[in-house]
């Protein structure tokens, strides 16, 4: 059982950015007021990106954040970037979702589990995919290629091409018509 102990945090800093500092970018896109990005020089972004206000991007240099030509992304959304996140061309993203790379090895019942070591694994998003408000992507979702995946659901694993999907964990409700 954990019983205090001497923990050192640092700052990841503000998140303020200029676009000029980004891995890469597009010649268009939108950032909304209140958007922040941490290691920007881990961001790539192709053209016509759109992100809304208060997205959160965490890059780290042992992943990254990697985002498609035409792609949207709504209001609050986080992303960490642990491992790498890959998001395809003609991706919309709505509004609070969360995708993460990365979890602490349980490291015993003696230790927090703040203490095991961290695992990182990619997250990554077919082209032409939609994301629905409030979805989850733990580490290791790998969503093919036009999957439509519904409001508030959570993905742990894969989901084929033109997946329409739902629930936590998310489940394949059908395969989108031709």
């Amino acid at each position: 059982m954990y019983h205090g102990g001497v923990r050192t945090f640092t700052s990841h800093g503000t998140g303020q950015f200029d676009p000029a500092d980004l891995g890469a970018l597009g010649a268009r896109y939108v950032f909304e007021d209140g958007v922040l990005i941490f290691r920007p020089e881990y961001v790539r972004l192709g053209d016509n990106v759109y992100l809304g206000h208060r997205v959160m991007l965490k890059a780290y240099a042992e992943g990254g954040i990697h985002m498609g030509d035409d792609c949207w992304v709504g209001p609050g959304c986080m992303f960490s970037g642990a491992a790498l996140i890959d998001i395809g061309d003609g991706v919309g993203i709505g509004p609070m979702v969360q995708i993460l790379t990365s979890v602490h090895d349980d490291p015993g019942r003696q230790h927090p589990i703040l203490d095991g070591p961290l695992v990182r694994t990619p997250v990554t998003i077919g082209a032409g995919s939609d994301l629905g408000a409030g979805s989850i992507l733990l580490p290791g979702a790998q969503l093919g290629v036009g999957v439509q995946l519904g409001a508030g659901s959570v993905v742990t694993g894969k989901l084929p091409d033109y997946a329409v999907a739902a629930g936590s964990p998310a489940r394949v409700s059908r395969i989108r018509d031709k």
